[in-house]
C-alpha cells in the first residue's frame, strides 16, 4: 500500500493537484493511508467519512432520490458523493467508496464485498465502477483502499 501512495502523491505533486477523499465503508482508510506519508499536506485537501445515508445527503449533496432508487452502495451513489467532495472542498480531484464489508448486511443482489468506487476531476464528469471482493471485513477494506488508490493513479495518468 505504501507503494501505492507514495505513486499517487508523486502525481498529485508533480501536477499541483490536491486530494478530496469521501469515504463510507473504509471509515477513513484511504485519507489515514495518505497522511501517513510526511508532507501530505501538499496533496491532501480533506476528508469526509460519510457512513450513514444522513451524513452523505447532508455532507456532500448526495439525493434522497438516488439513495431510494439504487441504495448507499451503488455506481450512482458513489459519483455524487464524489462531486460533492469535490464541490464542497478546494481539491482538484475526489475519490468516493461506499460499500458492504460486511460480514452483515449483504443481500442477494449485493452481496459482502460489494464495494462501489467513484472518482472526479475539476471540471470533468464523474466516474464510477463496483467490484466484489472476497475476505474478512478487514480484508475487504484494505482490498477497497488498495483499488481506491489505484483508481486515483489511473485517474491522473489518463488526465495528463
Amino acid at each position: 500500500m505504501q507503494g501505492l501512495v507514495e505513486e499517487l502523491s508523486g502525481l498529485l505533486r508533480e501536477r499541483s493537484k490536491m486530494l478530496v477523499t469521501a469515504e463510507s465503508c473504509t471509515g477513513g482508510l484511504v485519507a489515514a493511508a495518505i497522511t501517513e506519508l510526511a508532507g501530505s499536506s501538499t496533496v491532501f485537501e480533506r476528508g469526509y467519512v460519510t457512513y450513514s445515508n444522513e451524513a452523505k445527503r447532508e455532507s456532500l449533496g448526495v439525493t434522497a432520490e438516488t439513495l431510494d432508487q439504487f441504495g448507499a452502495v451503488s455506481n450512482e451513489t458513489a459519483k455524487e458523493m464524489a462531486q460533492g467532495a469535490l464541490k464542497n472542498s478546494h481539491a482538484d480531484i475526489a475519490l468516493s467508496i461506499t460499500g458492504i464489508a460486511g460480514p452483515g448486511g449483504g443481500s442477494l443482489e449485493k452481496p459482502v464485498g460489494t464495494v462501489s468506487f467513484g472518482w472526479c476531476l475539476k471540471g470533468q464528469e464523474p466516474a464510477s465502477e463496483t467490484q466484489l471482493f472476497k475476505g474478512s471485513r478487514a480484508e475487504i477494506r484494505d482490498a477497497a483502499v488498495k483499488h481506491a488508490l489505484t483508481l486515483a493513479i489511473e485517474a491522473l495518468k489518463d488526465h495528463s
